[in-house]
């Protein structure tokens, strides 16, 4: 499967609540401003550490989000040629935020962005 054929899915069309989200962005994005119950494995660490989904139901597909689709795709689509359910979110977690869903970061006294 190449990346032009990976499911894909728009934040609007997500449930509002209980969506399975991983976001493969690097550690500094993540830091700055991520959607609060994502799970965070960086795109080139996601084979090592795939297991590490395996909390997630498995009767919902997991939601690849990055900073704007292009991480997120490639990751999709391994997950998926890896037997996985995976779509991934066009436009990121920049679409995230636009569409005012809820965005948390882990620096003390300092407002989420996304980087």
């Amino acid at each position: 499967m190449n990346v032009e054929e990976v499911p894909t899915a728009s934040v609007s069309d997500l449930p509002a609540d209980g969506v399975s989200l991983l976001d493969v962005r690097e550690h500094d994005e993540w830091t700055a401003g991520h959607a609060p119950d994502a799970v965070h494995i960086p795109l080139g660490e996601l084979p090592a550490r795939v297991g590490e989904l395996a909390d997630l139901p498995d009767d919902k597909p997991v939601y690849v989000v990055c900073r704007t689709g292009g991480r997120s795709a490639r990751a999709t689509a391994w997950l998926n040629a890896s037997g996985w359910d995976a779509v991934n979110v066009a436009g990121g977690m920049k679409s995230w935020h636009t569409e005012g869903r809820p965005v948390v970061g882990d620096r003390d006294g300092v407002p989420p962005v996304i980087l």
